[in-house]
């Protein structure tokens, strides 16, 4: 076995989204509030759900951080609206509000809703997904992001990540991003956007 340091390359996604969480995280450092919120939009693929780990992983200070994912809230494929507009009522509006939300998980498997969860209005908060960034939403968050990124690489890892049951269902999600994209404009109301590979 050799002792010589490894020649591969970093990943370059995974070089890009740690550097997208560096400059969220410095601007949380910055807002020296003990609850803020973060929300994160993208096409599908695009490394929300990365960037929203990477983010609790090295979230500054200690205690807790609440983050949720669209894809356990949107009521099923047809869903992107439904779902942004169940996460701002239960989730986003409370919490500002100071007040306890609850939203509930969609079941994909069985197509209804699951078990509630809470979210605690005095601990900081993160919302992944495509379609949260809009003119309601992005009042109430602190940080906002857009993640870019290109249709290729996007609909590769997506289809990695889900396998076959999204395939048929990838054109008809797509439409639904991009009405999001045309009528809500989320590129221009995020605080931060990201080209990744």
């Amino acid at each position: 076995m050799s002792s010589a340091p490894s020649r591969s390359k970093p990943d370059p996604l995974a070089r890009a989204l740690d550097t997208a969480a560096t400059q969220v995280l410095a601007d949380v450092v910055r807002l020296s509030a003990a609850n803020p919120v973060i929300l994160i939009d993208g096409r599908s693929g695009a490394g929300k759900s990365s960037l929203a780990r990477r983010l609790v992983a090295r979230w500054p200070g200690r205690g807790r951080v609440q983050s949720v994912a669209m894809d356990s809230i949107y009521p099923g494929w047809d869903g992107l609206d439904a779902g942004v507009e169940a996460a701002f009522a239960s989730i986003l509006h409370p919490h500002a509000r100071g007040l306890i939300g609850v939203w509930q998980r969609w079941d994909w498997e069985r197509s209804e809703h699951a078990e509630a969860h809470a979210i605690d209005p005095s601990l900081p908060l993160i919302v992944e997904g495509a379609g949260i960034l809009t003119e309601k939403t992005a009042r109430l968050a602190d940080v906002s992001v857009w993640l870019d990124a290109p249709a290729a690489a996007r609909r590769r890892r997506a289809l990695d990540r889900d396998g076959e049951a999204y395939r048929p269902h990838w054109e008809r999600w797509a439409h639904q991003e991009s009405v999001h994209i045309d009528r809500d404009d989320p590129r221009a109301r995020a605080t931060h956007v990201f080209e990744v590979p």
